[in-house]
This record gives C-alpha cells, sequence and structure tokens, in this order.
C-alpha cells in the first residue's frame, strides 16, 4: 500500500535535505581514505623504530641526569604514546563502524591531545632551558635543576590528564546524539554539552600553543643576538663555538615545532567553529582532508623528535658510537 502524498513529500524533504548537509558526508564518503591509511601506517612504522632506540638509550643505557635530559625522556614517553594513539586512528580510519568510532572518540582523541600538548610544552621547556644555559654558563638556576624539572614536567602530565579524563567522563556519561554517525570527526557524536566543551577547549590549548611558539622564537632570536654581538667583541673566543652549537640546535626545535605544529593550529581553530555550519558535503569533504593533512604533519613529530635527541644530547650521540659527528660538534 503507498504512502499519503503529504508522506512522500516528507519524505522525499527529508532525503534532500540529508543529502544537502554534512550529515550525508560519513566516513565512508571520505575521499583518500586509503592515502591517509597508508601515511599513518608509514608514520607509525618510522616512529616506533626510532623512538624503540631513543627509549633503549635513554632507559636502558646508563645516562647522566641532568634538566634537559629529563625532559627530553618525557619527549620520548610522549613521543611513544603518539604511536600507540595512531594504531587507534588507522582503524578509526579504515573501519567506519560506529562502534569502533566511539572507541576512538572516547580514548584515542583525547589521547592524542594529551601527547601532543605534551609534546609541544616539553618543547617550549627545553627551549627555556637551553636559552638559560647561555644567559648563565656558569650557573643553575633553580628551575634547571633535576628535582625541579621533575617537579615540572609531573604537574604538566598531570594538568593534561586531567583535562583528557574529563574530556572522556563526560563523553562516555553523556547521551550522545540519535542520529547515525554521519560525520568525519568526533564533533558528529556530540551533544549540545559536549559541543559547548570543545568549543571551550580550543581556547586555552591555542594560547599554549602560541605562548610556546613565540617562545621558541624569541629564544632563537636572541640566540642569534648574542651570537653576534659575541662575534663583534671576541670574535676568536671558544665560547662561541659553543653558541653557534646552541643556535643549530635551536633552529632544529624550532623547524621541527613549525612544521608539525603550526599548519595543524592553522586549520583547527576555523575546522572547529566553520564545519558545523557547512551545509554543502563537497565542502566539508574539502575542509575534512585538508585538516586530515595537518594530523599527519602533527603525528611527524613524533617521527621527527628524535632529531631533537640527536643535536640535544651528547650522550645519546655517545651511545650510537657516531664518533665521527661528535669530533665536529
Amino acid at each position: 500500500m503507498s504512502g499519503s502524498p503529504s508522506s512522500s513529500v516528507m519524505d522525499q524533504n527529508t532525503t534532500n535535505s540529508t543529502n544537502s548537509t554534512p550529515g550525508a558526508c560519513g566516513l565512508s564518503e571520505m575521499p583518500a581514505r586509503t592515502f591517509f591509511i597508508s601515511v599513518y601506517s608509514l608514520i607509525f612504522v618510522a616512529s616506533l623504530a626510532l623512538n624503540s632506540i631513543t627509549i633503549y638509550v635513554y632507559f636502558c643505557k646508563a645516562t647522566r641526569q641532568s634538566s634537559i635530559t629529563v625532559y627530553l625522556k618525557n619527549l620520548v614517553i610522549a613521543d611513544l604514546f603518539v604511536c600507540l594513539c595512531l594504531i587507534l586512528r588507522i582503524i578509526k580510519t579504515a573501519n567506519t563502524s560506529v562502534e569502533i568510532q566511539l572507541i576512538y572518540c572516547n580514548f584515542g582523541a583525547p589521547a592524542s591531545y594529551l601527547n601532543m600538548y605534551s609534546s609541544i610544552l616539553f618543547m617550549g621547556y627545553i627551549a627555556a632551558n637551553r636559552y638559560m644555559k647561555i644567559v648563565r654558563p656558569l650557573k643553575t638556576h633553580r628551575l634547571q635543576t633535576v628535582r625541579a624539572t621533575r617537579y615540572i614536567c609531573t604537574v604538566t602530565w598531570a594538568v593534561l590528564l586531567c583535562f583528557a579524563c574529563v574530556y572522556i567522563a563526560v563523553f562516555f556519561s553523556s547521551d550522545k546524539e540519535n542520529t547515525p554517525h554521519v560525520g568525519f570527526g568526533c564533533e558528529s557524536f556530540h551533544n549540545s554539552l559536549l559541543k559547548q566543551i570543545y568549543l571551550v577547549v580550543q581556547i586555552p590549548s591555542s594560547l599554549v600553543f602560541i605562548s610556546v611558539l613565540v617562545s621558541l622564537i624569541l629564544f632563537y632570536w636572541l640566540n642569534v643576538q648574542k651570537l653576534r654581538q659575541a662575534q663583534r667583541t671576541m670574535p676568536e673566543q671558544p665560547g662561541n663555538i659553543k653558541l653557534s652549537k646552541s643556535k643549530r640546535n635551536m633552529r632544529v626545535l624550532v623547524l621541527v615545532f613549525c612544521v608539525c605544529f603550526v599548519p595543524y593550529h592553522m586549520v583547527r581553530l576555523p575546522y572547529a567553529f566553520i564545519s558545523p555550519l557547512l551545509q554543502d558535503c563537497k565542502a566539508a569533504q574539502v575542509f575534512n582532508i585538508l585538516k586530515e593533512l595537518t594530523v599527519v604533519l602533527a603525528v611527524l613529530h613524533a617521527s621527527l623528535d628524535p632529531l631533537i635527541y640527536f643535536v640535544f644530547c651528547k650522550t645519546f650521540r655517545a651511545h650510537l658510537n657516531l664518533q665521527r659527528f661528535q669530533q665536529r660538534n
């Protein structure tokens, strides 16, 4: 028996409305899924291999404890968890079932944010530590002691873990949207409370990123200025070699930070506030692909951070038996 004319019109309008909104754009319709699965898999393998070597050096070999070593060890831990989070992200991209998406959004997404911002903060701490060493080469500030450094790292992990646990608790206990999962990200599961929390969290996280970025650039610029001043006043001073090495190290740190985290944050805020307003499926797809490309760069830091360990830690190079590089540096 056929439905009434009004019912047919209503069904047609619902279908047209669904096809004209981002709600019709499910993960199964996301272009380049195979590409992202392949890239995430490559990053995972490279990160796991490089960070396994780093963990072996820092935790299995006897290394001299210093403030910079403590920060580097915590950065290694963050990178290792990024690798583990990548497993969930790969599964989430490959499998579009609601159950897999919920598992990722419950645990994978907050864990990814936690490790990303812990890496950002530890990079900032490393830059500040090295600059203080340049300003006061013969003295050790209280914040440069191993004990103070451990306290800073513990507080950093505790604060970030609290934010992640609050999000997980709210996400786990709140009612999800009654509509099927038809969005590209975890936002499609958000109810009104989670949407507000998600948007509010963007502000402090962006402020953390901007603060660290400005600090890195400032420390690098001050390092360059101090080196130029030293070269003008005492061109043959042996200390200029250390300043040159410090400049190189800071350049590597700033480069890795900018390549990995700047594109992500340039896209993240517009994505968070604009993507829910998009009414065209194609536009939502383009926006999501752009966001995913910046996520690729963001997780790439787990593969590039071993370069930071290499240039910042002489003990790390020594355990790798890189004698030729040590002689030059």
